[in-house]
C-alpha cells in the first residue's frame, strides 16, 4: 500500500469513527493505523489540523454523578473535571476549541517562545510501542507569541461560550541573550488576553540547552524576582491570573529541598511583587528505567522520555514536595497517566488535579472519559465525596496508601483494570 492510499484510508475510517468517540475503535483501529502510517511527528501534526478544523468526536459529557465527584476550583479557577491537556501536545494554540470537545477540564497550550523557533533536527519524536512511551527532543519548536495571539483571538467566541480554561506555558528561545526577560515578555504579551487564565514558567524542558540550570537556587530566585515583579506590575484589581512552576521529574532531594523552600517564599506577595501559585511536576525525565522493554536503540535516543515509565517517578517527586510545602502550595500532576488509578495516585500523593499526554496519543480522545469516570469510582469506594476532600489523603494520620486503597468492585486486581474501564477499552 503506498503511503498517499494509506493516508487517504487513515482518514477515511478515522473520519467514520471520529463522530462515534468509542475507545475501542480508536485503540484498536484508528491510533493503531496513523501509527503504522506516519511517524511519530506526522502523526502529532495530524492530531492537531484535525482538531483545529473540528474533525474530532464529541465525547459525551459527564453525568451528574461523575461531575460531583470532580467538579473543583483550582488556584481560584472553577473547573468542571480535574484531567487537564499537558503543554507540548497544541503547541501554538491552534486547537484549542476543537480539543475541548475531548472532555479536558483545562486545556495548556505551549510551550511558546517569543520568537519563532524550528527546535531541534529531525527525527525529534520516538515512539515506545511495548512500553506505551515516548521520546521527544521537539526542542520548543513553535511560531512565536504573536502566532499564539493570533490563534486565540480566532477561537475567542467559542473559548468564551464554552468557558474554555486555557493556560499558557511559557518558554525561552534558544539563542537568547536574556532567557528571564523571555518569560516577562510572555507575560506581558498574553496577561491581557480575556482567553487566557493562567501561566506556567517552563524551566524544566530536557531539550533546550541550559534550560533545566534555571531550577538551581540562585538562578530561580532571580527568576522569580523578577518574573513575579513584573506580574505584580500586570496585576489589577479585577485580573489577578495565577502563575505556576514546571519542574523536572530527575531533581535530587537537595534540590528538591531549595526549591521548595523559595517556592514557598516567592508563594506569599509582598508591596512590590505578586506570589508564585503552584507547581506543575513533572516535565519528562532523561533517566531511562531498566523497564523498558522497547528496542535499546529507542530506548537511548537523545530526550525526555514519556508514558508509564514516568509515572512512579513523577508521583514521588509530588509526594516529596507536597511534604517540603506541608501543603500549602497547589501541585498539578503529569506524567503517565492512562487510568483513573493513576490520577487517583498522585491526588492522594498531594495533586489537586492533573495533566495527561502521551495516553492521548495512543488510546485517542475517549481516554479523558476513561480516566475520568474511573477516577470517580476511585473517589467513590475510598470515601471522597469529591476530589478537594481527596488531595494529599496519604500524608494524614493514618492516611491511604498502596496497600490500604479500597478498589472498586468493578475492579480487576488482576489486570488493575475495573470491569467499567474494560469495557469501555472494548476488552
Amino acid at each position: 500500500m503506498s503511503k498517499k492510499l494509506g493516508s487517504l484510508l487513515t482518514l477515511a475510517i478515522g473520519g467514520t469513527s471520529i463522530f462515534i468517540g468509542d475507545y475501542y475503535t480508536y485503540s484498536h483501529y484508528v491510533v493503531p493505523l496513523i501509527q503504522r502510517t506516519w511517524h511519530a511527528e506526522h502523526s502529532h501534526i495530524f492530531a492537531i489540523k484535525s482538531a483545529r478544523h473540528g474533525i474530532v468526536p464529541r465525547i459525551p459529557k459527564d453525568d451528574d454523578e461523575v461531575s460531583s465527584y470532580l467538579k473543583t476550583n483550582l488556584l481560584g479557577i472553577d473547573l468542571n473535571n480535574p484531567v487537564g491537556l499537558a503543554a507540548g501536545f497544541d503547541k501554538d494554540g491552534e486547537a484549542v476549541a476543537g480539543l475541548s470537545n475531548f472532555g479536558f477540564g483545562f486545556i495548556e497550550v505551549g510551550s511558546v517562545t517569543p520568537n519563532p523557533q524550528r527546535g531541534n533536527m529531525y527525527p525529534r519524536v520516538f515512539r515506545l510501542m511495548e512500553d506505551r512511551a515516548i521520546i521527544n527532543r521537539y526542542g520548543f519548536n513553535n511560531l512565536g507569541h504573536e502566532t499564539m495571539v493570533n490563534n486565540l483571538d480566532r477561537q475567542s467566541k467559542a473559548i468564551k461560550k464554552n468557558n474554555i480554561v486555557v493556560g499558557v506555558n511559557l518558554g525561552k528561545n534558544r539563542d537568547t541573550k536574556d532567557a528571564i526577560g523571555d518569560y516577562v515578555s510572555g507575560l506581558q504579551r498574553f496577561y491581557n488576553l480575556d482567553t487566557v487564565r493562567y501561566f506556567v514558567i517552563n524551566i524544566s524542558s530536557p531539550n533546550t540547552p541550559n534550560l533545566r540550570k534555571m531550577q538551581d537556587a540562585k538562578e530561580l530566585t532571580q527568576l522569580l524576582d523578577r518574573v513575579l515583579r513584573e506580574k505584580s506590575r500586570l496585576d489589577s484589581s479585577s485580573v489577578k491570573k495565577p502563575l505556576l512552576l514546571k519542574i523536572a521529574p530527575d531533581l535530587t532531594d537537595e534540590q528538591l529541598k531549595d526549591i521548595s523552600s523559595i517556592v514557598v517564599r516567592y508563594s506569599k506577595s509582598t508591596n512590590d511583587r505578586s506570589a508564585i501559585d503552584g507547581l506543575i511536576i513533572s516535565n519528562t525525565t532523561v533517566t531511562r528505567p531498566s523497564s523498558l522493554l522497547s528496542d535499546p536503540k529507542l530506548i537511548y535516543e537523545e530526550g525526555g522520555l514519556s508514558g508509564p515509565p514516568l509515572r512512579q517517578l513523577s508521583t514521588n517527586v509530588i509526594r516529596k514536595m507536597y511534604k517540603l510545602t506541608n501543603g500549602s502550595v497547589p501541585i498539578i500532576g503529569v506524567g503517565g497517566i492512562e487510568s483513573g488509578a493513576d490520577a487517583f495516585e498522585k491526588i492522594i500523593a498531594g495533586a489537586s488535579a492533573v495533566q495527561l499526554l502521551t495516553s492521548l496519543t495512543y488510546f485517542g480522545p475517549p481516554i479523558v472519559k476513561a480516566v475520568k469516570t474511573e477516577l470517580a469510582l476511585f473517589l467513590h469506594y475510598n470515601g471522597f465525596r469529591n476530589i478537594r476532600d481527596a488531595i494529599g489523603a496519604e500524608h494524614r494520620p493514618g492516611g491511604l496508601s498502596n496497600k490500604t486503597i479500597q478498589l472498586p468492585p468493578q475492579w480487576n486486581v488482576d489486570s488493575k483494570k475495573s470491569n467499567e474501564f474494560q469495557t469501555m477499552h472494548g476488552k
